[in-house]
């Protein structure tokens, strides 16, 4: 599959990248990465310009483009800073592209049209602290109790936990299915509801600005009208929606490897050692040839992912290719990064540092790095 962006495309990266560099300042990304705090008005800055909404239709207020589109501005926002980055571009995180597949009309019109505006900010609670990314098992329950459901439970390592206003939750709804994953639904909540708790985590290695949080769930009251799509349907509905954003996190590890790798270059131009600039010693030049190799392949892997889906033939083994070796490649040229910047590299003031801890992230959420293996090698088994 040959890639070649085209105008409108080579036109969004150029905003994106104008917008990030001009916003996204050194000091700034320090400063939220020491108080580990969402850059509210930078969200709202970049939902102005329409970045956070890339994948919304136009008649929900969004930009009406595909998964690509949006890979585009999440690359270029962890380039210029993976914390801030980060944030910014899961405030949204999840709910449209959930309720655009299988929401009704009222819960589009109520929900969508604030998140793609930047007005409100969207938590999707699926990870739980005994199960992590085993999503076939739930310990939250939702009983039918008249027009309500009655939720109980935990949900840990949820992103926008104590600044979200909406909140997707998957629950078990069938006590007795088996297997179990058979009797999962989605529920809508809003942050204010009796009932929902939510704590912030602090000590985070990364994505400081991305602010994580643990749910606690005690006698929630939702009327039935807040159930998304079927009854019962809520696991095939996680799985689908993560062919998606698993390619966004893709996306992320390429812009966060692509930014070290500039910080270092920069740094090899200019530093010199024995009367000579760094970057002219083979050891050093061939880390850079290296590192920009393996951002290129990773790159292509999830332009191919985002391509496959925009065309409607998502492939869940092209999207955890993307996300595996993204991830890794995101570890290892910031690391490579620190390792040119020497000494140097270990301190905040030089960034690298930051791009490392944050990288780590990608090979962690929305599915392990092992689990996409094993999407890997379940899909080769079909298909060999």
């Amino acid at each position: 599959m040959h890639f070649e962006l085209n105008d409108e495309q080579k036109e969004i990266k150029r905003a994106v990248k104008e917008f990030c560099e001009k916003e996204f300042t050194p000091e700034l990304a320090l400063e939220f990465d020491q108080k580990e705090e969402f850059p509210k008005e930078l969200y709202r800055k970049a939902a102005k310009l329409g970045f956070t909404s890339m994948r919304i239709p136009q008649e929900y207020c969004g930009q009406g483009y595909g998964v690509l589109e949006d890979c585009l501005v999440v690359e270029e926002m962890c380039r210029a800073d993976p914390g801030i980055g980060t944030a910014v571009s899961l405030g949204n995180l999840m709910i449209p592209d959930v309720l655009l597949h299988h929401g009704n009309e009222e819960q589009k019109k109520k929900i969508i049209p604030p998140l793609a505006n930047g007005e409100a900010i969207a938590a999707a609670a699926f990870t739980e602290p005994e199960h992590g990314s085993d999503i076939t098992r739930m310990d939250t329950k939702a009983v039918k109790t008249g027009n309500d459901w009655v939720i109980n439970g935990a949900k840990e390592f949820i992103t926008n936990a104590t600044t979200a206003n909406y909140f997707i939750i998957l629950c078990q709804t069938d006590q007795n299915i088996q297997p179990t994953h058979r009797g999962q639904s989605m529920f809508l909540a809003e942050k204010d509801m009796p009932g929902l708790d939510a704590t912030k985590l602090h000590g985070k290695m990364g994505i400081k600005p991305c602010v994580t949080g643990s749910l606690a769930l005690s006698d929630l009251k939702v009327p039935e009208t807040n159930l998304v799509g079927e009854l019962n349907k809520g696991f095939y509905y996680t799985l689908e929606l993560f062919d998606g954003t698993r390619i966004t996190v893709a996306a992320q590890a390429v812009g966060m490897a692509q930014g070290a790798f500039e910080k270092a270059f920069q740094y090899a131009k200019n530093r010199k050692q024995f009367n000579c600039p760094i970057m002219n010693f083979q050891a050093i030049s061939f880390k850079f040839a290296e590192m920009a190799t393996k951002i290129e392949a990773a790159r292509l892997l999830t332009y191919k992912a985002a391509a496959l889906y925009d065309q409607g033939k998502p492939d869940p083994m092209a999207t955890s290719m993307a996300k595996a070796y993204a991830g890794r490649v995101a570890m290892e040229v910031t690391d490579e990064a620190i390792q040119i910047h020497g000494g140097y590299g270990y301190l905040a003031d030089y960034h690298v540092e930051r791009f490392h801890r944050c990288a780590k992230i990608t090979e962690i959420y929305e599915g392990t790095t092992e689990m996409q293996k094993l999407t890997i090698f379940n899909y080769l088994t079909k298909r060999l």
